[in-house]
Parts: C-alpha cells; structure tokens; sequence
C-alpha cells in the first residue's frame, strides 16, 4: 500500500538583515507585541499538515525565542548564503522525510503570511509534477536601470510576477536542485530558481499583497497594520 505524501516546513532564518541597521537580527525586532520569529512561527504551527517546522539558524545564535508550538519544531545550522541553509534544513529532515514528502519554505520575515494562502498552495502545487510557490502578478510599470540610476528600458509587466513564500516542492527533487546549484556555482536566489535550474517549471499559486518580506525599517509598521487587519477579520468572522 503506498503511503500519501507527508508535509514538512523549513524556515531559514540565519540572516543578520544589514539593510535593516538594527543591533540584533531583524527576527528578532518586536512586531506587534511579539518578534517577528515569534509571528512567523506562531501561523507556520497552525498549519496541521505539517510533521515537523526545522529552524535554520545561524551558529552561535543567542535571541532563539522560546515558541510553545503543537509542531515539532528541529534546529540546523545557517550556511554562508540563502541555499546552503535551506540545504542544511533538508538535511536534518532526511533521516525522518521520504524524497517523494513535500517540504515548503518559507522566510521568516515574512510574518503577515495567511495560513489559508499556505493552504491554497498545499492544495493546488500538490495536483503539480513540480510543486510551487506562492507569488502576484506584477500590477506596476516595470523599468530597467543602466548603472547609473537612470532608466534604460521600460520591461513589459505581462506575465510577470513577485515570488513570495512558502515555496513547495519534493524534498528529493529539491535537495538534489539546491547540491546541484551549489556543486556548479549557478546563482539560485529562492528554491522555485533552484528547480529551474534543473529545467523544472514550478505552478505558480496567487498568494495575498500583504504577505511582505521585512527588509527596511519601514516595512515593521507596515506590517503591524497588516497584522491588526488579519486579527480584526478573524473576529469578525
């Protein structure tokens, strides 16, 4: 009897966020009454699929909050860039995961995630060959600069879009995409460009604007008003 794939999260979360110039890692900043960790995490444990959340981070990290989750939550090492984390995340899951499992990632900055937009992904990019990953079409004119700060072309939007998180994909399949990548020096800046480096094309499933990724200091009030937003629709729900 084959057994129906299971679901397993990574969240890298070894960067140290330069452009944000606070003290500590920007995880760790206050967001609405908890850190921004603490948000991500709190709505990544409220998704049942998932047998267990791995926490990717860096070596020597003293802020690691203490999250009461009903989700196995597993630890591994950061690496050096983006890949080599997630890297490290599957890694730690190969002991426990099948190849054919599901594995989504997904930043830790990006606190305002929805959990119905997670399941909306588990729903549509498991259907796929793939997988996929959550993103919005680009509504802005786009424009290309030269180096210099001036523009050189204005890019034609159609069929363009922002790639947000989770991203979805076989733990095997990925695992093998990220040594891949890495093995060759190819430049992967998320997993769904790991997965085409290997000349597979990922689904790519509408998620919410309001899923941002935390980079500036401006985007921390930009995400409590969203918070506040998602809490006021829940009670009213």
């Amino acid at each position: 009897m084959t057994m129906p794939p299971r679901y397993w999260c990574v969240v890298p979360a070894a960067g140290i966020g330069k452009r944000m110039g606070a003290p500590i890692p920007k995880q760790y900043l206050p967001l609405y009454g908890l850190t921004v960790i603490e948000h991500t995490l709190t709505k990544l444990q409220n998704i049942k699929q998932f047998e267990a959340i791995v926490l990717c981070l860096s070596e020597g990290d003293e802020w690691r909050p203490s999250v009461d989750s009903s989700v196995p939550i597993l630890q591994a090492k950061g690496g050096k860039e983006r890949c080599d984390t997630v890297l490290n995340g599957l890694q730690q899951l190969s002991p426990k995961a099948s190849p054919s499992d599901w594995v989504l990632v997904h930043d830790v900055a990006r606190p305002c995630i929805r959990e119905a937009d997670i399941q909306r992904l588990i729903s549509e990019a498991s259907d796929h060959d793939v997988g996929g990953l959550l993103g919005m079409p680009v509504r802005d004119t786009m424009k290309r600069e030269n180096g210099s700060g001036e523009v050189s072309e204005t890019v034609c939007r159609d069929r363009l879009w922002h790639a947000l998180t989770p991203q979805m994909f076989r733990v095997g399949e990925l695992t093998q995409a990220l040594e891949k990548a890495l093995s060759e020096s190819a430049t992967v800046t998320d997993e769904a460009s790991a997965m085409e480096y290997m000349g597979r094309k990922p689904l790519l499933v509408e998620g919410h604007p309001d899923n941002i990724k935390i980079t500036h200091p401006a985007d921390l009030a930009l995400a409590e008003m969203f918070l506040k937003q998602q809490e006021t629709k829940k009670e009213d729900s």
